[in-house]
């Protein structure tokens, strides 16, 4: 796939990492990212790249976990990466995220909160560690259906259904695709993306009409899941 310009490219590889630079990829990257059971202990999400090789996990969900309204961000071998927490109070259900294991002490690196209380928006996420540095999410997360955009409103990193390249059936919504364009550190998307399930996760069941887990046939689409907007 090739992206929309190289000046767009060079543009996000100067940014460096947000969480980790091990997690910034030279190429259009694609994870597939799975939730797992709220129903059995240690559960959470497992994110693999397109070789099926581990590449973050989250374990803090469960029966036992209670609404701690923290996440933790790990990686295959379960060194802890990102803390995610969530700010109270906060109109805009802010949240926030700290480099390693937990948040007392720490400086936020970044934060996330909704563009309005007002109904559903977008959300808006502020680099601390970069004054200037803002992007915006948009679209439907609930529906694995959002993308990304950095400050010149180009799209950096984007959330998809994940498509069945066998069948071309479209998953259900526990998997699902993280395109990670040139550049954009992928352990600062996925926090995103946990903080997104925390925010928008009791809405799934409303934003599909019941429809949560089923699987929809779709015409033939080519390259499995690969297929996205990040170069339109």
């Amino acid at each position: 796939m090739v992206w929309p310009s190289k000046r767009l490219a060079e543009t996000v590889m100067k940014s460096g990492a947000i969480v980790e630079e091990g997690y910034v990829y030279e190429d259009e990257t694609h994870l597939t990212v799975r939730k797992t059971s709220l129903f059995f202990a240690g559960d959470g999400f497992t994110a693999y790249d397109c070789k099926g090789e581990l590449v973050f996990r989250v374990d803090s969900y469960g029966p036992d976990a209670g609404d701690t309204g923290e996440v933790v961000l790990m990686d295959a071998a379960g060194r802890c990466i990102l803390t995610v927490r969530r700010k109270r109070p906060s109109l805009h259900q802010r949240w926030e995220g700290f480099v390693g294991e937990g948040a007392d002490g720490k400086k936020p690196v970044f934060s996330v909160r909704r563009s309005s209380i007002i109904g559903r928006s977008s959300m808006t996420v502020e680099v601390y560690t970069n004054p200037g540095e803002e992007y915006q999410i948009e679209g439907s997360f609930a529906c694995r259906n959002c993308n990304i955009f950095n400050a010149d409103k180009e799209i950096v990193a984007e959330v998809r259904r994940k498509v069945d390249a066998t069948t071309n059936v479209v998953l259900g919504k526990d998997v699902f695709v993280l395109s990670l364009k040139p550049g954009f550190d992928g352990a600062f998307a996925m926090g995103l993306v946990l903080i997104l399930d925390q925010i928008h996760g009791a809405d799934e069941d409303d934003a599909d009409g019941g429809q949560n887990g089923s699987k929809v046939g779709v015409e033939p689409t080519g390259e499995d899941s690969n297929n996205s907007n990040l170069s339109t």
